[in-house]
């Protein structure tokens, strides 16, 4: 009797063993081959803009000017967003506000001057 339960234990230890494998194996192979389909097409759909951004950006072109203003505020002309500040009388705390303007931060300020640039599409 004890020779048959441990046999039958060991059938059943190998069926589910096998069980598991064979579970598995298969749910493995349509995830590498769901990646692999996955992996292609996203492949060609970066290819595709990479090619886009890629012409665009040959066509693209940075425009900068300076303004300048007496007092605190310096503005710059519409299209264009300001890069950096400068402020007169050697201080050196400024800000940009609403990205189009420099707003120096000390008291007293004689001029502020803005460095405004814009990206163009030419052609």
């Amino acid at each position: 009797m004890r020779f048959l339960t441990r046999t039958f234990c060991n059938s059943m230890m190998k069926f589910a063993i096998f069980l598991f494998f064979a579970a598995l194996i298969p749910a493995k192979y349509a995830s590498a081959q769901a990646c692999v389909i996955e992996s292609l097409i996203n492949e060609k759909v970066q290819a595709a803009v990479d090619s886009k951004v890629s012409s665009i950006l040959a066509k693209a072109q940075l425009t900068c000017t300076s303004t300048s203003a007496p007092g605190a505020d310096a503005f710059c002309p519409s299209g264009y967003l300001a890069t950096g500040c400068a402020c007169g009388m050697a201080c050196g705390s400024w800000d940009i506000r609403a990205d189009t303007a420099c707003h120096c931060q000390c008291a007293r300020i004689d001029w502020t001057a803005a460095r405004c640039c814009k990206v163009a599409i030419v052609g």
